[in-house]
């Protein structure tokens, strides 16, 4: 079969199919192609109809917050898979594990003994005064020294071995149901796919979870009885809190499900209390006890904090977390990456400007028009500004916002992100992508290959975040 680039495929920077102005398919994309290129184009608009219509049975959705609260999206899939060789997934593999490793000794030191604060390497100021410090955790010690058992570290592609680090995620990433039933639905899509090539598989993410979560139980506990914590039904990722728990084989909890007693929790069931030892978490740091945190707070369960706080229980992943997911925090991860472990950083940072630092400020101001500003708390795409892409008016009212309280911000250049072949309206088209790989920190470090791939379906868009109107494809790592 023919594996040149259609003339009709345009596209500028680096294309994971072609490279840059390639015409021939890259090595690891040449069945990809083959496969693609024998379907009719109405077969394949077919097989996307198919994808939707499997979303919908399965109930894969989305709620996006702001919109009406009776209405759930689909997150929209696109057929094309995205493709890694062997040797480029090591090369990111070992990345990632150094940089979850580094990020976990950072959080264990500064509820410790703050020895890269001592060391001058990151100003007390960024720890002790950030909003997501909770002071609370110090002097706690947790199983494994870890903090951060589920890490979701988002990557950009600039080149063929350009890769950066976007930010990282380490209260409550979500998107690993997505990447599990991306796999799913290819499988049944497109089986001749995976006859062709030995693509590494990942439906063994749910189990590599569930040793990850004993591991991180209470030390004197053999088989610790794990439940999914979750605000209920009305999150947006109440689908993925659902689905987790079911392929591990565990209980989905509302906060009211639960309760304390002499600083251990229980699970209310039909056969009575059960003691709980590992609670994976998806309720933000305030909601989880009206009585350490929140006071209005319905989705927690009182008392749960003391109990995590004298070991009676484990939360994954810990209180505390977000002050090393925090944008400003970011900028010192390639310095937490040499204090810590003695190495340079496999993978890099982007290019970031501080905004609390009067020269940064004046720069930024000065090419709004050019860069990207994100809230230093900020996620899911929420409240930022890309300068490109944005009016003038945008742009201007994004000013007063930064001069209101520029510490509130950080900017980074506009990066000419990869692209990847994706199924649009009017055929088979070039759109912007990311990586969101899952980091497993208990014992030791665990990933399934590859991760959630993210695609902006808007023409030259770079937002690729579902709550934004993303879409998600399946990411295949080849066997070598």
């Amino acid at each position: 079969m023919e594996t040149t680039k259609s003339p009709s495929y345009i596209h500028s920077g680096f294309d994971e199919m072609y490279g840059f102005e390639g015409r021939a398919a890259r090595p690891q994309y040449a069945e990809v192609v083959r496969q693609l290129t024998s379907l009719p184009a109405e077969q394949l608009v077919n097989k996307q109809r198919d994808a939707e219509l499997l979303f919908r049975r399965m109930g894969i959705t989305f709620a996006v917050y702001g919109a009406n609260s009776s209405e759930e999206r689909l997150i929209p899939f696109d057929v094309v898979p995205r493709v890694f060789s062997a040797t480029e997934w090591r090369r990111l593999e070992l990345g990632l594990k150094q940089r979850v490793r580094a990020l976990n000794m950072f959080l264990h030191d500064i509820y410790h003994e703050q020895e890269i604060i001592k060391a001058g390497v990151i100003p007390a100021s960024q720890v002790l005064g950030n909003s997501m410090y909770c002071a609370a955790m110090q002097g706690v010690d947790l199983p494994n020294q870890v903090y951060a058992q589920i890490a979701g570290i988002d990557l950009v592609r600039v080149a063929e071995n350009d890769f950066y680090v976007l930010e990282d995620n380490l209260r409550t990433p979500s998107g690993v149901s997505y990447m599990l039933e991306n796999r799913n639905t290819m499988m049944r899509l497109f089986p001749n796919m995976f006859t062709q090539r030995t693509i590494q598989p990942v439906a063994h993410y749910p189990q590599l979870l569930l040793e990850t979560l004993r591991e991180s139980g209470p030390a004197h506990i053999d088989n610790p009885v794990i439940v999914v914590l979750t605000p209920g039904p009305y999150n947006s990722a109440y689908f993925e809190h659902a689905f987790l728990a079911s392929q591990m084989g565990v209980e989905l909890v509302e906060g009211k499900d639960l309760f304390v007693s002499n600083n251990k929790v229980y699970m209310r069931t039909t056969q009575g209390a059960q003691q709980v030892h590992v609670i994976y978490r998806r309720v933000d740091d305030d909601f989880l006890d009206p009585l350490a945190f929140r006071a209005d707070s319905v989705l927690g369960v009182p008392g749960l904090f003391d109990a995590y706080r004298h070991g009676g229980v484990s939360l994954t992943n810990g209180v505390g977390t977000g002050i090393a997911d925090d944008k400003s925090t970011y900028l010192f991860v390639p310095e937490m990456i040499e204090f810590y472990l003695g190495e340079k950083p496999l993978l890099s940072n982007v290019p970031t400007w501080r905004l609390d630092r009067s020269d940064d400020l004046k720069y930024v101001l000065e090419h709004l028009p050019e860069l990207v500003v994100k809230e230093v708390q900020g996620s899911g795409g929420y409240g930022m500004l890309v300068g490109p892409t944005s009016s003038t008016k945008e742009i201007e009212v994004y000013r007063a916002r930064i001069l209101e309280n520029p510490a509130g911000f950080i900017a980074q250049p506009t990066l000419a992100l990869s692209t990847c072949p994706t199924m649009v309206e009017s055929g088979i088209a070039p759109r912007h992508v990311d990586l969101r790989p899952f980091v497993l920190s208990g014992k030791e470090i665990r990933l399934a290959p590859g991760g959630l791939t993210r695609v902006a379906l808007t023409e030259g868009s770079l937002v690729v975040n579902s709550s934004q109107g993303g879409g998600t494809k399946d990411t295949w790592v080849l066997e070598d």
